[in-house]
């Protein structure tokens, strides 16, 4: 068994839409043919303009096959006491392939990219969690600041 831990590139495209697909399949969001569409079509364009600039993707593959995988979305805005680098960070769609849990791969992706916010210099990081992510993103030093019904808002600050 290989193991490859790894951000995402051009390359990758194929493999980004379908990953986000198979997010939303895995939170039971129905996505009607006619949204698959249009949201695949932007997905295209967005990972096409945005990856590895304000867009990160870390993949952890084994035998060649995506197992994890989670993002990373930047925002810039004027700095403030909040911010003070004026840049963010939003974490989305992470995933981990049933056959693939409780392995360690979740925690792998996230820190790639926790590891490239702090390399773009991000004041903070924040994220919505599922119940059963919370427990990862505690362990990864994420507090807790808002709850909703289905998830649990948390942020990590790198500054």
């Amino acid at each position: 068994m290989s193991k490859n831990i790894r951000m995402a590139c051009l390359d990758d495209l194929d493999d980004l839409v379908k990953v986000r697909f198979d997010y939303f399949a895995a939170e039971r969001w129905e996505v009607s043919p006619e949204q698959h569409e249009i949201i695949e079509k932007n997905l295209r364009q967005y990972y096409s303009k945005y990856l590895n600039t304000d867009f990160y993707a870390a993949f952890v593959e084994v035998d060649n096959e995506i197992a994890s995988v989670a993002f990373l979305a930047i925002s810039n805005k004027p700095a403030s006491l909040s911010f003070p680098t004026g840049r963010t960070g939003t974490v989305l769609n992470v995933l981990t392939y049933l056959k693939y849990r409780k392995k360690g791969y979740a925690t792998s992706t996230m820190n790639l990219l926790l590891d490239e916010a702090k390399k773009q210099g991000l004041s903070y990081v924040e994220l919505s969690a599922s119940e059963s992510g919370k427990l990862l993103y505690q362990k990864l030093g994420f507090k807790e600041s808002k709850s909703s019904a289905h998830f649990t808002e948390m942020k990590l600050s790198l500054l």
